[in-house]
Parts: structure tokens; sequence; C-alpha cells
């Protein structure tokens, strides 16, 4: 009888120990996948992320971005994610995350102001993330005299009723706008707070998707008119006051320049993991500290003053 017990006792170790063994085994290298996002335990414990991000839409935003996705891509701690950018203007960075063919819409825009009547709810499934604040310029040839417009010039131009330089003390040179398309971010913000009405695409004058192509057809055509995100000026355009207000940091981060919109990187509810280290690593002290004022937009936390959906300001 004894024997009989030692052999059942030494039966059910064995079985046992077979059993953690084969739970141990199991538990090393094991891979989780989470939408585009697989999560594998390396051989030191620690949760390495994979996977593949599309972010989508403006193109105010997308030097900023492009910059960041090379540096998080570099980063040994995120060699799985590959960040992938595309332009196309803030509506279509919208739609696309709306839609989910994209993991990520980058906008000049609050979504809400995209989605309205029948697509209102099309907002509500999207989450936003303010990863930067950017201002808008006038910008003209070189060869134009004039350095200051105010609000109503503004709008007596890109609504038709000027067309030439010399009514607003320039030279007797015509005026070219060099606009963006209505789905653009850049085109709203600007109509909005610098215009305060909707432009005019008017008879002769250019539009054009890119603001790296704006920026080319003013600097190359004479008597040009357009606008750009600071993040895209140079010395090939000329920068025109607003209302005598420049448009530089320390007027925008007071509100003093009202030209100005947040830069939003929208998804469509809360990120997966891999969107989420990207997100979080744009938001992160040492990029906004450095490659976001390197490349002229303004960290959203230098901001003294707020803006809603509305456009309303508060301090």
């Amino acid at each position: 009888m004894k024997k009989v017990l030692l052999v059942v006792v030494a039966l059910m170790l064995t079985i046992g120990l077979a059993a953690c063994g084969s739970k141990n085994e199991s538990s090393n290298g094991n891979t989780q996948n989470s939408g585009s996002t697989n999560t594998t335990t390396n051989a030191g414990g620690d949760a390495a992320l994979s996977g593949s991000v599309l972010a989508v839409g403006s193109t105010a935003l997308q030097p900023l971005v492009e910059q960041v996705s090379t540096k998080f891509m570099a980063d040994s701690k995120y060699s799985g994610i590959t960040v992938q950018v595309q332009g196309g203007g803030s509506g279509t960075g919208l739609t696309q995350v709306a839609g989910g063919q994209a993991q990520i819409g980058n906008s000049d825009i609050f979504a809400e102001e995209k989605f309205t009547d029948a697509d209102a709810a099309l907002a509500k499934d999207l989450v936003d993330h303010q990863v930067a604040v950017v201002a808008m310029a006038t910008v003209v040839n070189k060869d134009v005299t004039v350095d200051n417009l105010t609000k109503a010039q503004l709008v007596d131009i890109f609504t038709g009723k000027v067309t030439n330089w010399k009514e607003l003390g320039g030279a007797d040179e015509k005026i070219t706008i060099v606009n963006r398309p209505s789905s653009s971010g850049t085109r709203k913000t600007f109509e909005k707070y610098a215009l305060g009405t909707q432009s005019e695409d008017l008879k002769g004058s250019i539009q054009e998707d890119s603001s790296g192509t704006v920026k080319k057809l003013v600097a190359d055509t004479k008597g040009a008119i357009g606008y750009l995100a600071l993040s895209y000026l140079d010395d090939s355009v000329k920068t025109v006051k607003y209302e005598g207000v420049e448009a530089k940091e320390e007027n925008i981060v007071t509100g003093d320049y009202p030209v100005w919109a947040y830069e939003h990187m929208y998804t469509k509810g809360e990120p997966d993991a891999a969107t989420k280290a990207f997100l979080d690593y744009i938001t992160s002290d040492e990029v906004q500290n450095a490659d976001v004022v390197e490349l002229g937009y303004i960290p959203v936390g230098k901001m003294t003053v707020k803006r809603d959906v509305d456009g309303n300001v508060t301090k």
C-alpha cells in the first residue's frame, strides 16, 4: 500500500512540474495584438511596442510631425513602430481619422468646425490631443512695399474689392492672391481670425493645397499675397504686420496678435498603444522645448490665453 501511495505522489509531482514549465515557457516572448500595435516581451522582461501609425492632414503641422516622427523612430525604445506622415489639409485629416483610414488626423481647427449639421456626430467620436500653437502670417512678394495691413484692407483684398497695391499706398502693381482650398485648416484659421469672414475664390487668384507651394508661388510671383504658418516663414517672402502688430511669439502668447490656432492631433476614441506612445513623445518636455520652438511653433503651455471652439479668448 505504501508503495502505491509513493507512486501516485511521484506521478502528481511530475505532472505539476511539467505544467509549470509549460506555463513559464509560453509566457516568454508572448505577443499580444491590439489594433495596429503588437506588445512583445523581450529577454529583459520589458514591453517593446511595434506597429504602424499613419498621421494625415494639416500641412501647417506637417513639418513638426515629420521631424518628430524621424526622431521617434530612431529612438531604440520605439524602433518597432513605424510612423508615416502625409499632408492633404485639415479637412482630409479629420475625415480620414473619423473614417478609420488613419490613426491620427492632424488639424489646425477643432473637429466641431469641420463636422457640422448632419456630420456633427463624427466629432463626438474624436479625441483631441493639442500639441502646439501655430500662428498664421500674411506674406507678400518681396517687391511689395506695403508692410502693414488692417483687417478691413485684408478683407477688401481677399474679396476682390482692392486689386492693385497702389490703392493701399504701394506701387502700381496688380495683386495676385495665392489662396488655400476650402478644406484647408490654415485657410479657415486665417478667415476666422484675420478676416472675420470667408474669402472668395476670385477669378485670377491661385489656389494651392500645400503651404510649401504657397510660399514658393508668393516668392516667385510679383505682387503676390498669401498667408502661411510661422513654421514656413523664411527670407524668400516678406511678412506683413496685422493692424500694426507683428506675428511674433511675444504677441501671440498674450493674444495681442489674434491670428493663431491650436494644432490638434485627433484620434478616433482613445489611441492604441503605438499611437499613444507617439503622442506622448510629441507632447513631452523634450520635444516641446526643442523641436516645437525650433520650427516656429509655440508650446501650448506658454500661452497666457485660451481659445475655445467658438473663438472666444479667455485668460
